[in-house]
């Protein structure tokens, strides 16, 4: 190899995440190589690069022009973490999140909406904080919605907003003891048992244990290691490599070790 091609090698291999991250915006807009931008995406990208106190110019103006596009509660939810992530305070999309709750104390279409609305509105009401714990397994685990199976996204989510609304104690213990049980021997954490490990489960599954106040396992940063690849972005998996903005965004946050809410 000589020694222009051994530089320019060298030059690919320097390449970090948020360079990879920052090369996939335009206008403050991200998008997938080929595909359109979108705030969902957006979001993520903005929340991975503010946990490592990156600035995302143009992010803010954005995501604002999207919200009237806006749809499910989640997706609400998100954009108002990232818009928030950017030191802005989106009181109209929080006011949407507190139309959705409803009696029982669910808020939006799920047990994700509703944690996800806890994180976006920084508090939960205490028929919420009911609600969250009775939708917990006696696995320990929460899903998607009621009466799904339990899985790890879902339960280091729970774990998230159970942090933002106080809650301590035996749910919590319970919710880590399920978490972990997805880790495998690759040290990665797999999203339901036997699918096999996956970046973006195992970010969650940082998050969700830095949540509960308990150390994540080393050999988890180490699996997401093996997963980086020479252009700066994470590999899905150990097989495939999918959605490469979308699972740096959310590797991004946990290797920061920083649970949602961000701070603006």
């Amino acid at each position: 190899m000589g020694l222009v091609a051994a530089f320019a090698t060298v030059l690919v291999l320097a390449v970090t995440p948020v360079q990879f991250l920052q090369g996939h915006a335009a206008n403050g807009a991200f998008a997938e190589s080929g595909g359109p931008a979108d705030a969902a995406l957006t979001s993520w990208a903005v929340l991975g690069l503010r946990a490592v106190g990156q600035q995302v110019p143009g992010s803010l103006a954005y995501l604002q022009s999207r919200e009237s596009s806006l749809s499910s509660t989640t997706d609400v939810a998100l954009v108002a973490l990232a818009e928030q992530a950017l030191g802005a305070q989106p009181e109209a999309l929080r006011g949407r999140l507190r139309s959705a709750q409803r009696p029982s104390g669910l808020i939006g279409e799920s047990v994700n909406s509703t944690c996800w609305a806890v994180l976006a509105l920084g508090q939960a009401s205490q028929a919420t904080v009911r609600y969250l714990l009775a939708q917990q397994a006696k696995s320990g685990g929460w899903s998607w919605s009621v009466g799904g199976q339990p899985d790890s996204n879902d339960t280091a989510a729970a774990l998230e907003a159970l942090r933002v609304a106080g809650v301590h104690g035996p749910a919590v213990t319970r919710g880590v003891r399920f978490l972990l049980t997805f880790q495998n021997r690759d040290g990665g954490f797999e999203l339901t048992h036997g699918r096999g490990s996956d970046a973006q489960s195992t970010a969650w599954a940082i998050q969700g244990l830095v949540a509960a106040g308990r150390k994540p396992p080393r050999s988890a940063f180490a699996y997401l290691a093996k997963l980086k690849r020479a252009d700066g972005s994470y590999r899905y998996s150990a097989r495939y490599v999918t959605t490469p903005v979308w699972v740096t965004s959310q590797v991004l946050a946990a290797l920061a070790k920083k649970p949602f809410p961000l701070a603006g």
